[in-house]
């Protein structure tokens, strides 16, 4: 079951600035959603991430770590082409070559 099929019989209230939930319901309404609608896409979203679903900021200990593996996954990647197109040759194959394999 989704938040598309579940009843709705539990209430949930908060308090939200209108200017805020004003312009909130004016792009929802712009996607075919109520403000409920997509309160309900969101806690549906959180249940199946098990967590928030998205990344809250660019400073974010979650932004910065997967910023960082981006990075880090690019760098490989460099790293082995440039290996590749450039001939480059295995340590242990330098080793070997030399006699001085561990």
């Amino acid at each position: 079951m989704t938040v598309a099929t579940m009843p709705r019989t539990a209430t949930f209230q908060f308090r939200i600035n209108p200017e805020v939930r004003s312009r909130a319901e004016s792009i929802y309404a712009g996607c075919g959603l109520t403000l409920t609608d997509a309160i309900n896409i969101f806690i549906q979203q959180s249940i199946n991430v098990e967590g928030l679903p998205f990344i809250v900021t660019r400073k974010s200990k979650s932004a910065k770590f997967a910023q960082a593996v981006t990075r880090l996954m690019s760098e490989i990647a460099t790293g082995e082409e440039s290996a590749e197109r450039d001939g480059w040759i295995d340590e242990s194959d330098i080793l070997e070559e030399f006699g001085s394999a561990k």
